[in-house]
């Protein structure tokens, strides 16, 4: 069993390694075994709440669960709101791991949020339903569907 050191210290190697602007990036395994170990630990999901709506949501508490979008739908325009929302979410000090829908817009995110001040800030790579596979389709190369962790479909 990895402990949460363990995971965080990966978290950081990889942060190091890719010289990214915030805390540490996370596998999709990882994040879910840190929020099991962290009650302080959240999941800000950034994606559209129609993305959450047709595609799927992840399964996990309230408490650790947070949906900010970072993008509005319909349009695609960056959310204005989205340091306020974030700010009514999580305190500064909350490990905070952000999860999109293939890793870009949670980089953004976790960039950002490290920026204003959060301490603990990490990207959830692969997303929630991960890069496509030849046919076009997601959920069946990567990202946290295609790990097997609990999500509620469409």
């Amino acid at each position: 069993m990895t402990t949460v050191a363990e995971i965080l210290a990966n978290a950081r190697q990889r942060a190091e390694a890719g010289n990214l602007p915030y805390a540490g990036a996370l596998t999709p395994q990882e994040a879910f075994a840190l929020l099991q170990a962290d009650p302080n630990a959240k999941l800000v999901d950034v994606r559209t709440a129609a993305e959450r709506d047709w595609v799927g949501r992840v399964a996990l508490p309230e408490s650790q669960h947070r949906a900010v979008q970072w993008n509005l739908y319909p349009g695609g325009v960056h959310n204005p709101d989205f340091l306020a929302q974030l700010a009514q979410s999580a305190t500064h000090e909350d490990p905070l791991l952000f999860l999109c829908r293939s890793g870009v817009r949670s980089r953004h995110a976790a960039k950002l949020a490290t920026e204003q001040g959060y301490k603990h800030c990490y990207d959830i790579l692969e997303g929630f339903e991960g890069d496509k596979d030849s046919e076009g389709h997601r959920k069946h190369v990567s990202g946290w569907c295609k790990a097997g962790l609990p999500w509620l479909g469409a």
